[in-house]
């Protein structure tokens, strides 16, 4: 017999070992481990942690192979596994364009801050103001630097009507006032706000209501208040009007805020509550277990994982934005279904079902949202979707909307697609000084887009309107 014959033989007879893991994959199954008793309120996840933890801290210590009579690395993989399958920390979702929703957020901009100046010049004595009466209100306006406001003024010569005054020195001051049709519009909007005044009073009480002490800045409602629909002057024309729901009181930051005086019942019933006897199954309604609608942009390519863990996690309790939530764990799943809920009832307060993202980053320690909150927009995209429209970020209801159009409108956004029609139709081409209709009824929605500037305007080339060379 052969030497290598020799080391065969007592080779074969050596009692089997199963191959030894490394310090380093020891590691990554004590961090998986960390990870599962963060994010699942599992007494068996904890259970594991707590009787694997000696077995991982000798192995560590010590270099030797794991017996083969022990079992529980293959518990380790096991919970490793799940924790991959079953939790989004470690899961990309990509972003996915979606078309019909960047149109219906397209032009937002510019109708937002010609209806402010329309606001603003209608509230004056004249209804006309000299430009130095309305530069100083540009931060409102979110015009970019380099643009002046006379410059954003006279690009809708069908909105305002431009003519000129000598002041003291004989200088020509441009002044600014509104066409019939603009001042028209703008009339059938102090309607419907007259009209409709406890239904505003309501939404305004609802969004104090998901604040921690129900109490908000006015500078953070500033933020929201196109979106809400309030009156560009709502701390003066609106507030006064209801005494017993709100008051203006001064915070400890010398700031002013705006305070909820009265708490309803009534209104502290979320979206998703309402219309759960529509849209949930009455086993899910009973254990409180309530789902979001959701719907994907088309071509969004779910992985398994991905989709097992959108249906645990739709699974979970569901609590209502309206309650205290301090009692649940930042780090867990349930407590981001908390935040998904907090920001869709946000959602559904507003007239479009859409908000800039920049217009809830001062909300986390008001509504008590944990750090980096606005993340749940980008990992729930069946629920949100982020447009890069216009050079911001912007967060739309997904359920709101089929495919460009809003399913229910409110009668304030009947009068601002009425302006944003006047809009469209007095675009300056500068280089030929003329105006020209728009008619887009017959065009489908990818010509649309391809056609439309940042901005959500037709883009005006030198054969007319079409696309930009």
């Amino acid at each position: 017999m052969t030497r290598f014959d020799q080391k065969a033989k007592i080779a074969s007879q050596a009692p089997r070992r199963h191959p030894s893991p490394s310090s380093q994959q020891l590691l990554l199954l004590f961090a998986s481990l960390l990870r599962i008793t963060r994010h699942h309120n599992s007494v068996t996840a904890a259970t594991l942690f707590h009787s694997l933890l000696p077995l991982l801290l000798s192995s560590l210590l010590s270099p030797s192979p794991v017996p083969s009579s022990c079992r529980n690395y293959g518990l380790l993989r096991k919970g490793y596994i799940y924790q991959q399958r079953f939790s989004l920390v470690n899961v990309k979702l990509k972003w996915v364009k979606d078309r019909k929703l960047d149109a219906a957020v397209a032009g937002q901009k510019d109708l937002k801050a010609v209806e402010i100046l329309v606001s603003i010049i209608a509230s004056s004595s004249e209804c006309c103001l000299p430009i130095y009466r309305l530069n100083p209100h540009r931060g409102q306006l979110g015009l970019p630097i380099d643009l002046k406001v006379s410059t954003f003024i006279r690009r809708y010569p069908t909105i305002f009507v431009e003519s000129n005054f000598l002041d003291s020195g004989g200088t020509p001051v441009p002044s600014f006032g509104l066409s019939p049709q603009a001042l028209k519009l703008h009339h059938e909007q102090v309607n419907i706000l007259e009209h409709d005044q406890l239904e505003l009073r309501d939404r305004l009480c609802r969004l104090l209501m998901l604040t921690r002490d129900r109490i908000l800045p006015l500078q953070t409602i500033d933020q929201l208040k196109w979106d809400l629909g309030l009156p560009n002057d709502y701390p003066s024309s609106f507030v006064p009007n209801h005494p017993d729901r709100f008051s203006l009181v001064h915070l400890p930051d010398n700031r002013v805020g705006l305070k909820l005086l009265f708490w309803d019942d009534k209104l502290a019933v979320s979206e998703i509550l309402k219309n759960a006897s529509l849209q949930q199954d009455q086993e899910d309604i009973k254990n409180g277990t309530l789902a979001f609608p959701v719907s994907f942009t088309r071509g969004f390519g779910f992985r398994r994982k991905c989709m097992e863990w959108l249906k645990e996690w739709q699974k979970l309790p569901y609590t209502s934005p309206y309650t205290n939530a301090s009692h649940l764990d930042p780090r867990t799943d349930e407590s981001e279904k908390r935040v998904v809920g907090v920001f869709h009832e946000l959602l559904h307060l507003t007239l479009h079902k859409q908000t800039e993202r920049k217009n809830v980053s001062n909300l986390r320690k008001p509504l008590g949202l944990p750090q980096k909150f606005t993340k749940a927009f980008e990992r729930h995209p069946g629920i949100f979707y982020l447009s890069n429209k216009s050079d911001t970020q912007t967060v739309i209801l997904r359920e709101a909307y089929n495919g460009r159009e809003l399913i229910q409108k409110h009668p304030l956004v009947r009068v601002r697609e009425k302006l944003a029609n006047l809009l469209k139709k007095g675009l300056h081409d500068k280089s030929r000084g003329y105006t020209r209709d728009i008619d887009e009824s017959n065009s489908d929605i990818e010509s649309e887009m391809d056609e439309y500037d940042s901005d959500g305007f037709p883009i005006i080339t030198k054969e007319g309107w079409g696309r930009g060379g």
